[in-house]
């Protein structure tokens, strides 16, 4: 297993990123002189933008066995090789697109089987949390992946705050519905019936590692990656980590999800990475770890719940795998 023990480094022992480096030991005070002086050149908004980021460097390390000692992928390919087909289909669509994205103000709608029903402005959220730094491995269904070092806070506090009831049995999220914004919203030639939705069983949104994200790399989320916040469930291929989430639901019953309904005998509702289950169209045995070329695919195997079995694994006792895949 990769995930870290009490003896393994610390995220700033391990990154590659010098400017990431350079952001722990000297972001407070930049980002407090760079806030100060966009009040007076680029106006409220940029100085929001700088306010965000200080709060987000100051995240703490998440709890033990939330971390992996492997080598994080760059920053710049995070935010450049992403599936977000709301702005393309192309990988590298959403970073030329989802600059149009409005993120400010953003709010998330409680719905369903819960006490404390209602829309909340992320501020609000935001406030009643304590942020993280976790680095998760990020596994795509395509067999490529990603070690990205997420800023956010654990779903079960949120789920905690609005008091679901003993009927909520799953949690459905959906993104935002902006076709002015979402370019691929607009196309014609689209199969996805938006909004996009996705699911999850509450024990498995209520685990410790399910993440809402709100940053990545210790910088607000990119419009890209999913702003202003996303979900991150490592140990599930990334189609199950929404982005752009403006709606949370309690049911009692499974919801339906954005990629099972468009083929549910390639895309199952758990999701779970095994490898030994395979794609109907390619292995799931390794993946081509990012960044990668043609003559350094960096290729290597794939680890069952992405390397996370010795934490979630459990949750699914008892289940066939291969036929709730």
């Amino acid at each position: 297993m990769l995930i870290k023990k009490t003896s393994d480094i610390a995220s700033s022992e391990i990154t590659p990123e010098s400017v990431y480096l350079n952001r722990r030991q000297f972001m407070g005070s930049s980002l407090i002189a760079g806030g100060a002086m966009a009040l007076g050149t680029a106006g409220m908004a940029h100085a929001e933008q700088e306010l965000k980021a200080l709060q987000y460097a100051k995240a703490k390390q998440g709890p033990e066995g939330f971390y992996t000692d492997e080598t994080l992928t760059p920053y710049d390919d995070v935010a450049s090789y992403n599936n977000f087909y709301e702005f393309g289909t192309g990988k590298g669509d959403p970073a030329k697109n989802a600059h149009a994205l409005t993120t400010d103000p953003w709010s998330i709608t409680i719905e369903g089987e819960v006490e404390k029903p209602g829309t909340y402005p992320l501020e609000d959220i935001l406030s009643k949390v304590d942020l993280e730094e976790r680095i998760y491995r990020l596994r795509c269904v395509e067999a490529w992946s990603m070690v990205v070092p997420w800023i956010g806070f654990s779903l079960a506090d949120l789920i905690k705050q609005m008091q679901p009831t003993s009927k909520a049995k799953y949690i459905a999220f959906e993104t935002l519905y902006r076709p002015k914004e979402m370019k691929g919203q607009r196309s014609r030639t689209s199969t996805i019936d938006y909004p996009y939705v996705e699911g999850l069983r509450m024990d498995e949104a209520m685990h410790p590692l399910t993440l809402m994200s709100v940053g990545l790399y210790g910088k607000v989320l990119p419009n890209q990656n999913g702003a202003p916040i996303r979900l991150v469930v490592p140990w599930k291929y990334g189609f199950k980590s929404i982005k752009s989430i403006v709606k949370i639901k309690f049911l009692e019953k499974e919801p339906p999800t954005t990629w099972n309904l468009l083929q549910a005998s390639e895309y199952g509702f758990y999701a779970n990475v095994n490898p030994d289950v395979d794609h109907p169209r390619w292995s799931q045995k390794s993946e081509r770890r990012l960044p990668s070329g043609l003559f350094s695919p960096n290729r290597i195997l794939t680890e069952p719940f992405n390397g996370y079995g010795e934490q979630v694994a459990s949750l699914y006792t008892g289940m066939d795998l291969r036929k709730y895949y």
